[in-house]
């Protein structure tokens, strides 16, 4: 044997995978982890119906409780419903571990504190799945701008256009307490992908606009000035009918510009709203040329920065500050002034 080679990782179909949350995301997470092989797979929701349907379409192991699920495996997967992340994640965290969250990490910037002290206490790795980063466009565009194609960030206007999720009113996603809306739930993915292409935040500003009973945010609206001086524009919701889901991006700076559209769309596209029909999904998805699934990418990212003691292209803290920037946003949107997140910077010769 060479000894200049290091033996192979088990990869991901040696992990006991536990599965908390058996919703549209939680199948998300499913049908990846079988397409990376894992053998074993056990889905624990507290919803008994909606845990068998998920275990029977993946031939998954059916917890009954959440401490049966953790005895059960490695790597904690949770996909639950955002307000309840934390409660999930400091027990997987008090079992010793790994854990990984869907985006966003937390409702709240003291619940995501919290839940990254109890796996530092606990010596176990957090993940949060901010799954854009894994977008192979998106994932180009930052190698780009890293390798000076754009010269230095200036601007970058990011977009994400969804129809509404196929919810029922009383849903906790049109619920902002828990689920924090628009503004949190669909946007957070381009909080996050600014502050990994610009840095830091240090302020923002932001507007919405509602549906007409006044009670719902259906498009936001958020410019970030970067400690950088790189300015983001974010804009989005779920104004769009059924299966709209697109994104796109202008990055550019004082040497380029890069450009992305999601949709190549004919020069006159007619979207009528119309009835759904029964059995799609509750949420679109959006979609991409390139044949690798990013959930699938992400989630191998994950157990190779676990098995290899690496990090991974998204850290926990990424996770946090995605949050501390998406409740300055929802806090801007509702006083209609800026919400800054850092202390500016003295200016020279200013005390």
């Amino acid at each position: 044997m060479n000894p200049t080679l290091q033996p192979e990782l088990p990869g991901p179909a040696a992990v006991r995978v536990g599965l908390v949350g058996a919703g549209f995301m939680g199948e998300t997470h499913a049908a990846a982890w079988r397409s990376l092989g894992v053998r074993s797979l056990t889905v624990y929701d507290s919803v008994a119906a909606a845990g068998e349907r998920l275990a029977g379409q993946f031939d998954a192991t059916l917890a009954g409780s959440i401490d049966e699920l953790i005895g059960a495996c490695d790597v904690v997967d949770v996909c639950t419903p955002t307000y309840l992340h934390r409660e999930v994640v400091e027990a997987a965290a008090a079992a010793g571990r790994s854990v990984i969250c869907e985006k966003p990490l937390a409702r709240t910037v003291e619940d995501g504190e919290a839940m990254i002290a109890a796996c530092r206490t606990a010596g176990i790795q957090l993940f949060v799945a901010h799954v854009v980063r894994y977008i192979n466009e998106y994932a180009a565009a930052k190698q780009a701008v890293e390798a000076g194609r754009v010269g230095r960030l200036a601007v970058i206007r990011l977009r994400r256009e969804s129809a509404r999720p196929n919810k029922p009113a009383d849903h906790w996603f049109f619920d902002p307490a828990r689920s924090g809306g628009v503004m949190m739930d669909l946007l957070v993915h381009d909080y996050d992908y600014a502050r990994y292409l610009a840095g830091d935040v240090e302020s923002v500003w932001a507007r919405t606009v509602r549906d007409a009973s006044g009670s719902d945010v259906d498009f936001g609206f958020a410019v970030l000035r970067h400690i950088s001086g790189a300015i983001t524009h974010v804009a989005g919701g779920w104004v769009y009918p059924w299966p709209v889901f697109r994104t796109g991006f202008e990055i550019a700076g004082d040497g380029g510009l890069i450009q992305y559209e999601s949709s190549d769309a004919a020069p006159v596209t007619p979207y009528l709203i119309g009835e759904r029909g029964v059995g799609e999904p509750g949420t679109a998805l959006p979609d991409s040329p390139v044949a690798e699934n990013p959930w699938a990418l992400e989630l191998s990212d994950f157990v190779a920065s676990i098995q290899g003691n690496r990090p991974p292209r998204v850290s926990a803290q990424d996770g946090l500050e995605a949050v501390r920037i998406a409740n300055a946003v929802i806090e801007s949107s509702r006083t209609g002034l800026p919400v800054r997140l850092v202390a500016p910077a003295p200016r020279e010769g200013v005390a």
